[in-house]
């Protein structure tokens, strides 16, 4: 007797990275202070940041990314999410591309760290922006 035949199961492809590892979504938020003489200058830099910039910080799985500025402090505050499945890796690639070191010069100069023993951007560790603590988040 005949029956109709059922559809074959769903294919299901994983990609190499996520059968070993977990992607993670992490917010961060970050500090530095931007000297009073560099306010235009930064923001003129940052209204055409360039694009190679850009693109390695897609690259490297980051989102949302947005800095703030308090004249009255002269704080820059940063934040954005991270989507992918190794910071410190995804750091380290940021940091292993030419025009990303030469912004992080040119932008370094712009700006105070708050965190102590801090001398570059490039440098990494510590860091040159001071990280936060969250302390609230409603999704």
């Amino acid at each position: 007797m005949w029956k109709p035949h059922s559809p074959p199961p769903p294919r299901v492809t994983k990609s190499p990275d996520t059968e070993s590892k977990k992607k993670t979504a992490r917010r961060v938020a970050q500090v530095v202070k931007l000297k009073p003489e560099f306010v235009d200058r930064y923001k003129e830099v940052h209204a055409a940041v360039w694009p190679e910039v850009l693109q390695q910080i897609k690259v490297c799985n980051i989102q949302d990314y947005s800095i703030y500025h308090d004249p009255g402090t002269g704080i820059l505050f940063a934040t954005f999410k991270y989507v992918g499945y190794d910071y410190a890796g995804d750091m380290e690639r940021m940091r292993e591309n030419p025009k990303v070191r030469e912004w992080w010069a040119m932008t370094d100069g712009f700006q105070e760290s708050m965190v102590p023993g801090a001398t570059s951007s490039e440098s990494g560790n510590p860091g040159w922006w001071k990280e936060l603590e969250e302390v609230f988040y409603l999704g």
